[in-house]
């Protein structure tokens, strides 16, 4: 098929790349003729698992361009992928949907033939509804346009197995028409066995949200848990096997840490948490909003720990390592990052921090200048009086601790993702002390 990604961010260069591995012909629109150019020759400005290799890969087999003009995705594409941003609105609790208008206005008036447009921005209730009227108004083509939502379920890290080899499809549409692109433009997908579902826009629009939310109220839950063994003296990492074995529940999404970030899961909790008040659902409300103020507190947990670790002294004057910058391991975003937020709050407690990352230096940097950085993982330790794992790269359970411990001023580690085995760091002279496991 010939088809279109409007905007290309986390969200749509790894889609964008991902269809052109399915064997469509793709054209990828975004307004920052910068990053065009950077994609056109082959250069992913973001870090994904995988990507920068299928970018190059079918840049350099012309299946895959980018451009600034949507004229040129509208005269070339049948489907048009939308992928901008939803941010969080200005009240802090529901979608910003501005681009996703922005785009369909500037779309719609060069669509002169039927096409499909297909969301997958994470959207408020009702938005398809209203995204279909808009298009078919201003469109030439009018009610030959359609318009289907297909949210979308990466996971940052993960975006481009996630795009190729999801888990399932979910397609909310009105139209048989709508459903047969759906199914043409995964075809290959559909093929390999995965699921699909074919719902009505409400609930598509609701499943997201839903989805997101549920996997907030898993890690608030077993972050809860986690200060339940901190106070009991119990070790949170055997009750997440306790609970993981069961298989109504499962240990996906239960590791315990200083909380969920991202650009999708803290605003999308937020925003079933205000849709649940506008349904009236003041109960669920309650639930979700309890869920978001544990991870909220996370920061909190974190210092009270990393304040045990130094013996109850003053964190003011402390030379402290984080190491992460990312907001999880397997992508270089740092939005609403719990790694910087923790680099934020030992600041404001009057350490220096260096901060360290395999692959979010330069946007954490961007972001967050205040801080130093380095992406060399023993310099990292030089002259630390503490060291705070916040993000659970692979290459900091792999690190060798015998290598790295006469770095530091004072071997002393705060895994604050529970994501180390403590013993072969105690064994080499480091002090390790994690959350929600009783230290020794």
């Amino acid at each position: 098929m010939r088809v279109s990604v409007i905007g290309c961010g986390h969200l749509g260069i790894p889609h964008a790349a991902a269809m052109a591995e399915l064997g469509h012909k793709v054209i990828g629109v975004d307004v920052d003729q910068t990053k065009v150019d950077r994609l056109n020759a082959g250069e992913c400005p973001i870090y994904e698992t995988g990507l920068p290799e299928l970018l190059a890969r079918h840049t350099a087999s012309g299946r895959l361009r980018f451009t600034t003009s949507i004229r040129e995705a509208a005269d070339l594409a049948e489907l048009h992928f939308i992928g901008v941003g939803t941010p969080i609105d200005a009240d802090g609790r529901s979608y910003d949907t501005a681009q996703v208008y922005g785009a369909i206005r500037q779309l719609a008036p060069h669509l002169n033939r039927p096409c499909t447009i297909v969301g997958k921005s994470t959207v408020t209730v009702g938005t398809t509804g209203q995204v279909t009227a808009l298009a078919q108004r201003l469109a030439p083509a009018g009610t030959s346009v359609d318009v289907v939502w297909n949210p979308e379920f990466l996971r940052e890290g993960h975006a481009v197995e996630d795009t190729l080899r999801p888990d399932r499809i979910i397609a909310g549409l009105t139209t048989a028409e709508g459903e047969k692109a759906i199914r043409a433009v995964y075809a290959p997908i559909l093929d390999a066995g995965v699921p699909i579902f074919i719902t009505d826009p409400q609930t598509a629009e609701l499943a997201k949200g839903a989805a997101n939310t549920f996997l907030g109220l898993k890690i608030s839950y077993i972050n809860a848990v986690a200060d339940m063994c901190e106070a009991a003296g119990g070790d949170v990492s055997q009750i997440v096997d306790i609970l993981g074995i069961d298989p109504r529940i499962g240990s996906g999404g239960m590791r315990p840490g200083i909380g969920y970030g991202g650009g999708c899961l803290p605003k999308d909790v937020r925003a079933f948490t205000a849709s649940a008040r506008q349904l009236g659902a003041d109960q669920a409300a309650t639930l979700l909003r309890a869920a978001e103020k544990i991870n909220e507190s996370r920061t909190d947990v974190a210092l009270d720990l990393i304040t045990r670790a130094l013996g109850n002294r003053p964190i003011k004057g402390t030379r402290v390592t984080v190491w992460g910058a990312a907001f999880k391991p397997g992508t270089n975003d740092v939005r609403e990052s719990p790694a910087l937020a923790l680099a934020h709050a030992l600041q404001q407690a009057g350490a220096t921090v260096t901060i360290h990352d395999p692959q979010a230096v330069a946007t954490a940097m961007i972001r967050n200048p205040e801080f130093d950085y380095t992406d060399d993982l023993p310099a990292s330790l030089d002259h630390a009086d503490l060291t705070v794992l916040a993000t659970e790269w692979a290459e900091y359970r792999k690190a060798n601790p015998q290598a790295l411990v006469d770095h530091p001023a004072n071997p002393l580690l705060v895994d604050c993702r529970t994501t180390l085995d403590p013993e072969p760091w105690r064994a080499t002279g480091w002090t390790v002390h994690q959350l929600g496991r009783p230290g020794k």
